[in-house]
């Protein structure tokens, strides 16, 4: 019987029971895909991170509770706090992590984790019809993003009010259905939702990877190089988004709520 840590973080966020909760599960070697399945589904969380140390970084998995993802942004940012707070990682060290999409990186600068993401393409297409009845909407534009569909919606109210039928949701052909407006003013540029029943997430709180199809957008409709983003679900979560070419670099904050070891064969 072995002890492996086991962590749960509080990511987007500085203050506890906010943000986009991730477990992180540091593993002394590699374990099936089966094993890290049933260890997401105990967590019941959106996103369980599984790192595993390798010669140059980490490799670096995510399971929902019920499928493996190719690519997550908050259980990244969680795991890149984990290793910097339990000085696994020195603070000016560049982490590498080796996914299904590609190699990510992440840095630490006074207290924020910066990711290094692939940005997603947009394509303009008409509306669904399953999505705009479940959302009750008609959307001002709409873009497929690779397994995402991007609504985009006249202003912040409108985003904050809906209330998707999340069981016809579920049946929409994308992975996850992202929600946007121009924020009214203040301090954030614009505002989101991530809603992804099809993976068994009814509304995700803070979703990184969302802005990797986001931050493009927002960057080239407000022409501006450096945007500050909320994404309005009930938790709430902040992000600092700049897309450069074929990359997107997403910053965020991180706390973590509690640490605990899992006992394994």
């Amino acid at each position: 019987m072995i002890e492996i840590p086991l962590y749960q973080v509080d990511a987007f966020t500085d203050v506890p029971f906010h943000g986009n909760p991730a477990g992180v599960c540091l593993l002394p070697a590699p374990r099936s895909a089966e094993w890290m399945l049933q260890v997401a589904a105990e967590m019941n969380l959106s996103e369980t991170a599984f790192l595993v140390k390798q010669s140059e970084g980490f490799d670096l998995r995510w399971f929902t509770p019920t499928v493996e993802i190719e690519l997550c942004g908050h259980a990244t940012l969680a795991s890149a706090h984990v290793l910097y707070e339990k000085r696994i990682a020195a603070p000016g060290d560049t982490l590498q992590f080796h996914t299904l999409s590609g190699v990510l990186r992440a840095t630490q600068s006074q207290g924020w984790v910066q990711l290094d993401f692939p940005a997603r393409k947009l394509i303009p297409c008409s509306e669904n019809e399953i999505v705009s009845a479940a959302l009750q909407l008609v959307p001002e534009e709409c873009y497929q993003s690779g397994e995402n569909l991007l609504y985009v919606l006249e202003d912040e109210s409108a985003v904050r009010h809906l209330a998707p039928d999340f069981g016809a949701l579920a049946r929409a052909p994308f992975h996850g259905i992202i929600v946007t407006a121009p924020a009214n003013g203040g301090k954030f540029d614009f505002v989101s939702r991530f809603f992804a029943p099809a993976i068994g997430i009814n509304e995700d709180p803070v979703t990184g990877s969302s802005h990797c199809t986001l931050a493009p957008y927002w960057q080239e409709r407000l022409h501006k190089d450096y945007l500050q983003a909320y994404q309005a679900s009930s938790r709430g979560g902040e992000l600092a988004v700049h897309a450069s070419g074929e990359r997107v670099y997403i910053s965020g904050q991180a706390v973590t709520v509690f640490e605990t070891r899992l006992r394994a064969d």
